[in-house]
């Protein structure tokens, strides 16, 4: 029996969307291409992911691959992607609806950096989970099965009463071979809410 439902955040949640982000604040279309590539490059985010960088030296790291008359806006997009997320439209109904219709428990469990888990409260959609678990914070990366051991142990459930919805194969796999049921989304909410039904 299914008594516990995990989401995961980006591209589950909300639209992680780099090119959004950086043109909220540019319009020229080389320099939007540009500080897309260099800010939210995965040598970075990686790390970020995983704790083991601070912002301050992906800021340095940033600089020194932009000109300088781009060392500005590069920080106002750094230090506000977080407020240019959108959520994916009916997913927080659908969160909301399966704890009163099913009154199972739900979770988050996120590969995120420090920055977000520090402003956590700030994002309104994240109140809607009883707990929410992030990389950098707990010290693991999904797939690997320390994280989901760790989300199992921090929020007191059993990987065989839960099910895990992730947009990356490889963490639906990671959860799978941890004894979490998986369900890969693919940005189709209806479809992912007749699954929920149908198990929960």
């Amino acid at each position: 029996m299914i008594k516990n439902v995990v989401f995961d955040f980006g591209q589950v949640m909300v639209h992680f969307d780099p090119k959004y982000m950086v043109e909220r604040y540019v319009t020229d279309v080389e320099d939007v291409a540009l500080l897309e590539t260099v800010i939210f490059d995965r040598l970075y985010w990686d790390k970020l992911d995983d704790g083991t960088i601070t912002d301050d030296e992906v800021m340095e790291g940033c600089y020194s691959r932009l000109p300088e008359r781009l060392h500005s806006v590069a920080e106002k997009i750094y230090y506000n992607w977080i407020y240019n997320i959108p959520e994916i439209d009916g997913m927080r109904q659908l969160v909301r609806e399966i704890k009163s219709r099913f009154g199972v428990r739900v979770f988050l469990l996120s590969n995120i950096c420090t920055y977000f888990a520090d402003h956590a409260d700030e994002i309104p959609v994240l109140k809607e989970f009883e707990k929410c678990i992030f990389s950098a914070v707990c010290g693991h990366v999904k797939p690997n099965s320390a994280i989901f051991s760790h989300l199992c142990s921090e929020c007191d459930i059993e990987a065989s009463e839960t099910v895990f919805v992730d947009d990356n194969i490889n963490n639906i796999k990671g959860s799978e071979a941890f004894g979490i049921k998986g369900y890969l989304f693919d940005g189709d909410v209806e479809k992912l809410k007749k699954y929920l039904f149908s198990i929960l």
